[in-house]
């Protein structure tokens, strides 16, 4: 297959830019927020602490927290992917029986924190749902699980999760799993290169139960040929919940042409993410500024949230965090657009969504929380998208991916 190079890309994304510079040019800033507020805005994947490391702290009003109720009403977002991750371990029984309290102990904070304000947020079970929710006023919440880990390999599993209400799975993490292999691979644990081959033959029944239980399955951390194997065996769209482009940053984490062709040839949407570490690849110094800095006030592989260090240690985290983005800066709302630009003009309008991965190290300057949410609408804006273009990025991509999922699996019931 051919693929478009970066400047035929650039070049169509400028055609776009013009023609949709005509209807937007005259828009003020009020006018803008309007639009953003007529909008049904989903971000797909913000992360939340176990429940011990959560105590007894109120999530959705927490201060320090990117997404609460008040910062989502602020900046008009008006649902979001709360995620049952766990952290990549041993491929032991001991291992997996971990993971799965992992997973567990974040669907305990989610839960508690729905059970608190049932009157401002519900979960949805559906895309239909989910809009109806939303036409009621409140906020939605959707589930996500990020790591297949805690099944253990066996697709039975996964319907205790379906259950609980969740609606995608990631097939893999940083480090390979019994399911599939990684983008990132776990040197310090051992990990080759890959270990399948692409996906294991656990993970193939795995996407299989997935299709017909309705949970979108979601390629963002696996390997090329992961994710590549994924969207060619799986009856239903699959998505990439929160990637960026490789293109425009080379790092093993971000997809590249032929994963984004081939999400779009699923029928799937690519959730383009705001991190921006894979935004914009960081200088060695910085890198290494960064990594010196996390390891000082106690950050590791397990415990990567600032937010959750003690209150000396986080304001230590801070100031020295400001200190370096001042020397190497980060990337910006613009550096963001730019991936949806890229994304958009090689699989099309139809294909591409809206990420920030908040919580589990996301935000970038201008959109580093919940209420800054707008200021994405109003680049796109000034990039030339059009209504129609604008309420599809933001949430009505995945709803059809999601609509659709929920039909094959429907299908599948019945045969």
């Amino acid at each position: 297959m051919k693929f478009l190079s970066q400047q035929a890309v650039c070049a169509l994304g400028l055609l776009a830019f013009l023609s949709g510079c005509a209807r937007h040019a005259a828009l003020s800033e009020e006018e803008v927020a309007q639009l953003h507020q007529s909008l049904f805005t989903i971000d797909t994947h913000v992360d939340v602490p176990r429940i011990e490391g959560a105590k007894d702290v109120d999530f959705l009003n927490a201060p320090r927290t990117q997404v609460t109720l008040e910062k989502m009403r602020a900046g008009g977002l008006d649902a979001a992917f709360f995620i049952l991750f766990s952290q990549q371990g041993p491929l032991t029984d001991e291992g997996f029986a971990g993971a799965k309290k992992e997973a567990l102990a974040r669907y305990a904070t989610i839960q508690r924190m729905l059970d608190r304000h049932s009157d401002k947020i519900a979960l949805a079970y559906s895309a239909t749902e989910a809009r109806r929710i939303h036409d009621s006023g409140k906020l939605v919440a959707f589930l996500g699980m990020e790591n297949g880990y805690p099944l253990a390999a066996d697709p039975a599993n996964l319907k205790e999760f379906y259950d609980l209400g969740v609606r995608y799975l990631g097939i893999t993490h940083m480090g390979h799993n019994s399911l599939g292999d990684s983008s990132d691979p776990n040197k310090r644990a051992g990990d080759p290169d890959q270990l399948h081959g692409g996906l294991s033959k656990a993970g193939a029944l795995m996407v299989a139960e997935a299709n017909r239980l309705g949970i979108m399955v979601d390629v963002s951390h696996a390997h090329r040929d992961t994710a590549l194997q994924l969207s060619e065996i799986s009856r239903a769209p699959v998505i990439a919940s929160h990637s960026a482009v490789q293109a425009l940053s080379d790092v093993p984490r971000n997809m590249n042409d032929a994963q984004l062709l081939a999400v779009k040839e699923s029928g799937g949407v690519v959730q383009v993410v705001a991190f921006d570490r894979y935004l914009k690849v960081a200088p060695p110094e910085k890198q290494e500024a960064v990594r010196a800095l996390g390891k000082s006030v106690g950050l590791n592989a397990k415990n990567h949230n600032p937010n959750a260090l003690p209150e000396e240690a986080r304001i230590r985290y801070e100031e020295g965090r400001a200190e370096i983005e001042a020397r190497w800066p980060g990337a910006n709302v613009s550096t963001f657009v730019d991936h949806i630009d890229y994304a958009v003009g090689l699989i099309g309008i139809d294909h591409v969504g809206i990420s920030s991965d908040f919580g589990g190290g996301g935000g970038i300057e201008g959109w580093n929380n919940a209420s800054q949410t707008v200021n994405v609408t109003k680049e796109l804006v000034n990039r030339g998208y059009s209504d129609e273009e604008l309420e599809k990025l933001w949430g009505g991509n995945l709803l059809r991916v999601m609509s659709r999922v929920e039909e094959v699996a429907a299908s599948l019931t019945q045969q």
